[in-house]
């Protein structure tokens, strides 16, 4: 499509058509929308504080600077605007959304619907016709968001590994002997902790972004933009290696003094930059395969010439029955907002685990075992127990590892499949049973059996989410009743339990699975004094 630029005679006629009532309307609009999503904002404000997503606050510039690059192809339309009503709809969902989030006190909710809201108002002020072409920069601001936790700690620790192992790879290319034990790369004489591998892959949400906007401005084949897109995970990863590779060496040789500030220099601007070279030499590459055999400058269409007349337009704004409407029902919340307070955060009586018996049964109860500060601050549970549970008649002991959250909608649990494998841990199995079905100590659930393994060494591990007396394996059902609970109840508070046993060297799997059920019909006795019901 032909870009539409703004002349001089255009500018004149914009300005003699200025829909003054329009902007008027459109301005109350947006400062209303900004104090009902100000928890939101709020919460994107604490996020960018933070260096995975530093690159937040450019994200509104760049979807800005796409909204008005699609602009230009979009004629100056005078006539009225009749097809509104998308727009209106989604106002209502952004709106609903947004209030859910007021209500239970889940920011990120009303982060989600703010963009909804970006969107409604786009397809009010210029109909779905020309509204629907604006969609990349609005798209794009998801790239704003943080990740929720359970989605970032799964993805963090997977790219954690696949950099660890590929780090790894490079410095037996080199020469260097060294051996993975999950996250710890062991050089012999020093041992490298990379539990936090993925430090050098906080570029990676900016790099998605400037891969998502090099996809949209490049002009070629759809699959180019594609591989373009999808290219920025692999690159960010393998710079990340490269970079645990170059540290590596550099311990090798050096020793540990230095490493902290080759470290620093190399999460810095020494990633990014390579990363989307690497990204412009990858488009180079593809336009050798276009029959067009373009150039790159000529393939990105980057012409930012007529970007500020374009901006004029937002005066041509109409005001429509739907921009007034959804005007005044925004008001309308956000006042109602103001003067209705949020679900309160239900007080909760239990026990704290320090009260945990030191016998239960037959069991023993070990001593409780206190997290180093990094772990309790990862964890950011408001009470935790890890202790051991012993049994004379036992072949080994059970370890018991239970952490409780009062409010799951501002921290939460995060399945321990994540957490295990960066202690060098494999998951070996992993499956759904049913227990206590012919026990009469509580009612049968459902959780998470898995088999770990590290060399020779086998554990068996159950692991489930205990909400208010249900019990669950799945972290997604987890979610849900949590935000229900909150909006009904006001209770969002909840715990993550697991339970292992070691598998001896000649105990077959089907022994430890009966002392871990004995261990766990033990416990789960008294968990409802430290884990409340209903």
């Amino acid at each position: 499509m032909l870009a539409y630029s703004v002349d001089v005679q255009d500018r004149r006629q914009i300005l003699s058509s200025v829909q003054l009532w329009g902007l008027v309307w459109f301005s109350i609009s947006t400062v209303s929308a900004a104090v009902f999503f100000a928890p939101g904002i709020d919460a994107l404000v604490s996020a960018w504080a933070t260096p995975e997503y530093s690159h937040g606050p450019l994200i509104p510039v760049l979807s800005a600077f796409l909204f008005l690059r699609h602009l230009k192809d979009v004629p100056i339309e005078l006539s009225p605007v009749t097809d509104r009503g998308s727009g209106v709809f989604l106002m209502i969902a952004a709106l609903l959304l947004g209030g859910l989030g007021r209500i239970i006190q889940v920011p990120d909710f009303v982060a989600y619907a703010m963009i909804l809201w970006v969107g409604a108002m786009i397809l009010i002020s210029f109909g779905w016709k020309q509204g629907w072409q604006f969609w990349p920069g609005v798209l794009h601001l998801i790239y704003m968001l943080p990740l929720p936790g359970v989605l970032y700690y799964g993805l963090s620790t997977y790219l954690q590994g696949v950099s660890s192992q590929l780090g790894v790879y490079f410095l037996q290319l080199l020469g260097v002997s060294v051996f993975l034990d999950g996250n710890i790369i062991d050089l012999g004489v020093y041992k490298l902790h990379v539990a936090e591998a993925c430090s050098g892959l906080r570029y990676l949400f900016p790099i998605l972004s400037f891969s998502y906007i090099f996809a949209v401005l490049y002009r070629g084949p759809m699959w180019h933009k594609a591989v373009l897109l999808v290219s920025a995970a692999p690159i960010t990863v393998l710079m990340n290696s490269v970079r645990i590779a170059i540290i590596g060496v550099f311990v090798e040789n050096s020793g540990l003094e230095h490493v902290e500030g080759l470290t620093h220099f190399l999460e810095g601007w020494v990633i990014f930059i390579t990363c989307v070279v690497i990204l412009f030499l990858l488009a180079r590459i593809m336009l050798f395969l276009h029959p067009d055999k373009k150039g790159l400058i000529e393939a990105l269409d980057l012409d930012f010439d007529g970007l500020f007349p374009q901006a004029l337009r937002l005066g041509l704004i109409q005001p429509s029955a739907a921009l007034i409407g959804t005007t005044l029902l925004v008001c309308g919340i956000t006042t109602a907002s103001q003067l209705i307070p949020p679900r309160p955060l239900a007080i909760v009586d239990r026990e704290p685990f320090v009260l945990f018996p030191s016998e239960i049964g037959n069991w023993s109860v070990g001593t409780q075992q206190r997290l180093t500060p990094d772990v309790e601050r990862t964890l950011a549970a408001d009470d935790y127990i890890s202790t051991s549970l012993n049994n004379r008649s036992a072949a080994a002991p059970v370890e018991l590892f239970v952490a409780w959250y009062k409010d799951q909608t501002q921290a939460g649990t995060h399945s321990p499949t994540v957490c295990l494998p960066g202690g060098g841990w494999e998951i070996a199995d992993i499956s759904q049973i049913r227990v206590l079905e012919n026990s009469d100590v509580a009612q049968p659930f459902s959780l998470n059996r898995v088999i770990i393994q590290k060399g020779l060494q086998r554990m068996l591990v159950y692991y489930w989410y205990d909400q208010r007396g249900e019990r669950t394996q799945s972290s997604l059902l987890t979610r849900a009743t949590v935000t229900w609970s909150k909006l009904t109840t006001g209770r969002a508070d909840g715990a993550l339990v697991r339970l292992i046993t070691t598998i001896g060297p000649n105990e077959s799997d089907g022994a430890a699975e009966a002392r871990l059920q004995d261990g766990l019909e033990t416990v789960i006795k008294i968990l409802p004094r430290f884990l409340p019901g209903t």
